[in-house]
C-alpha cells in the first residue's frame, strides 16, 4: 500500500493531480490509515498510470473514463469501442498537424519575403502582408 505522496512519485504526478482525479471520480481512496491518510494499492497505481498515459496522448477526461470503463469491464465491451475512441483522437491530431503545416508554410512565406535588413520598417513586407491578411488566405 502507498500513501498519496509515494503513489504520486511512482506515477510521476503530483498529489494534487491524484486528488483532482479523485474529484473527477476516476480514482477512489477507499482505504485509510487510523490517522486518516489515504492508502493506495498496486491497482490504483496501474489506474493512475493509465490515466496519465491517456492524458499524454491528449485524450479528454471523458475519453479516458470511457477507456477505463472498457478496461474494468472487458466482458461487456469490444475492442472496436476502444478503437473508435483512438480513431477519434487520431483524427483530431491529424487535423491539428494539417493546421500546423499550413501555419508553417505561411510563416515560411513571410520569412522568405522579408529582406531582413536594418532599414526602416515603413516598407516591411511582413507587416504589409499581415495587415492585408495575405498570410491567412495563402494556403
Amino acid at each position: 500500500m502507498f500513501k498519496i505522496g509515494q503513489l504520486a512519485k511512482l506515477a510521476e504526478v503530483t498529489p494534487d493531480t491524484i486528488r483532482y482525479y479523485e474529484k473527477q471520480q476516476m480514482m477512489d481512496h477507499e482505504i485509510r490509515t487510523e490517522g486518516g491518510f489515504r492508502l493506495y494499492s498496486d491497482n490504483d497505481l496501474q489506474r493512475l498510470k493509465f490515466i496519465r498515459y491517456g492524458r499524454q496522448l491528449g485524450f479528454s477526461l471523458e475519453a479516458i473514463r470511457e477507456l477505463l470503463s472498457i478496461r474494468v469491464d472487458p466482458e461487456h465491451h469490444t475492442c472496436q469501442q476502444s478503437k473508435t475512441i483512438v480513431q477519434s483522437r487520431l483524427s483530431e491530431v491529424e487535423g491539428r498537424i494539417a493546421e500546423l503545416q499550413n501555419m508553417q508554410r505561411s510563416l515560411k512565406r513571410l520569412n522568405d519575403a522579408c529582406c531582413g535588413t536594418a532599414h526602416s520598417s515603413v516598407c516591411c513586407s511582413i507587416l504589409e502582408a499581415l495587415e492585408k491578411g495575405e498570410v491567412a488566405s495563402a494556403g
